[in-house]
């Protein structure tokens, strides 16, 4: 959506909230997706650790080390066959519905989206301007921040606590005024939870009209009490929920928002898009067969815990530091073995693709938690990598 094509009334209002003319022109970029937007609007960009090479274990984005559950499969295939209609019976209300029983969330307050980023670009656009800056925590998943960045909204990015928790307490410090405050947990990429009891307090402490963001991508590997009551209740705080983890549908880009209407109506008013619609229906059909299959879940938990823990033994028992992880991933300090660059090649020489480090955590490689044959071969290959 170019700049002129904005509503007058929109530019107004953009404007009055201190965007200068450059920064509403990116904000019609990014709500329309412009191809100046690409970097931003590609899928789950900050899980990416560089091309999958052919034939590689590949353990580096997060992705579930599996496809969706046979029950999801099975309706996406049925899907497909009624691709010529764009919603073939009702199945948008029909996931809502799903998703309001299992998660005790009302049904007007859940928003199924193409994945996480349009939302998460959506939030800093809707709630933050020139003088309400963006909290969070670093390291975190970046989405948020090259949006703010971009837009020239302030950032605090505020340290984890000694045990790798959002310190909520610091981030409404480090800005008290803030237009949004972005909590991830499990976070990205630690791995790491912050108790729910901390997440009230910031709800409760932070601005009245500032807008708190929970991120729940990978909620269902810990097994952990969700914020999604905090919205359901309250008028100022988004859940964000992804199928790509747990679910094993990456690809298939499907993600929730559970929030207050309240709250969808100012996130849409620049540009009135009906995003609900841009979902693949096949996304829509496995999505809403595979969330309530919760015995399932739970066998893939307890299968990714079981392999997670068995590789965090073995690296503890070569001196390897590691942080304790709540979610199918972790990170590794590699200490003087090599740079986390150095370490990613080392690895795809024993054909093992493992992720990256952040700036915040300078000698770690976040590591994926794949099936156990993947963590089999990691293991081998860092064995081999240790001894030259």
């Amino acid at each position: 959506m170019p700049h002129a094509t904005l509503p007058a009334d929109t530019r107004e209002e953009l404007g009055g909230r201190g965007f200068n003319r450059r920064q509403v022109g990116r904000i019609a970029m990014i709500l329309g997706g412009g191809t100046a937007m690409a970097s931003f609007g590609r899928p789950a960009l900050a899980q990416q650790s560089g091309p999958a090479a052919v034939g590689a274990v590949r353990i580096a984005s997060n992705e579930c080390w599996t496809g969706p559950f046979a029950e999801g499969a099975a309706a996406a295939a049925m899907a497909v066959k009624e691709g010529n209609r764009y919603e073939p019976d009702n199945d948008h209300a029909r996931l809502a519905a799903t998703v309001a029983g299992v998660e005790g969330v009302p049904q007007d307050h859940i928003l199924s989206w193409p994945g996480s980023s349009d939302p998460l670009n959506r939030v800093v656009v809707s709630f933050c301007s020139p003088e309400r800056g963006l909290v969070t925590a670093d390291p975190s998943y970046e989405q948020a921040w090259r949006t703010s960045q971009w837009l020239g909204v302030p950032l605090q990015r505020v340290p984890l606590t000694a045990d790798h928790r959002h310190d909520v307490r610091a981030m409404l410090a480090a800005d008290p005024n803030a237009g949004l405050y972005y909590i991830c947990s499990p976070n990205n990429p630690t791995g790491t939870l912050t108790p729910l009891a901390d997440i009230v307090w910031l709800a409760e402490n932070k601005p009245k009209d500032a807008v708190l963001v929970v991120d729940e991508a990978y909620i269902h590997f810990a097994d952990t009490p969700s914020a999604a009551g905090l919205a359901a209740s309250r008028d100022d705080v988004i859940v964000l929920r992804t199928f790509s983890k747990m679910f094993g549908m990456a690809g298939m880009r499907l993600g929730l928002t559970f929030a207050n209407p309240a709250l969808y109506d100012r996130m849409m008013r620049y540009d009135g898009q009906q995003v609900t619609f841009m979902v693949p229906m096949t996304a829509v059909a496995c999505g809403t067969a595979c969330l309530p299959l919760a015995g399932k879940i739970a066998a893939r938990r307890a299968e990714m815990v079981a392999v997670r823990e068995e590789t965090l033994a073995h690296m503890q028992a070569r001196g390897i530091p590691t942080i304790a992880s709540h979610a199918n991933m972790f990170m590794a300090d590699w200490g003087t073995l090599g740079t986390p660059a150095d370490m990613q090649a080392k690895f795809m020489e024993h054909n093992v693709q493992i992720g990256r480090s952040w700036d915040a955590l300078p000698t770690m490689s976040r590591i994926t938690v794949g099936s156990a044959a993947d963590m089999q071969a990691f293991r081998l290959a860092l064995d081999r990598i240790l001894m030259g």
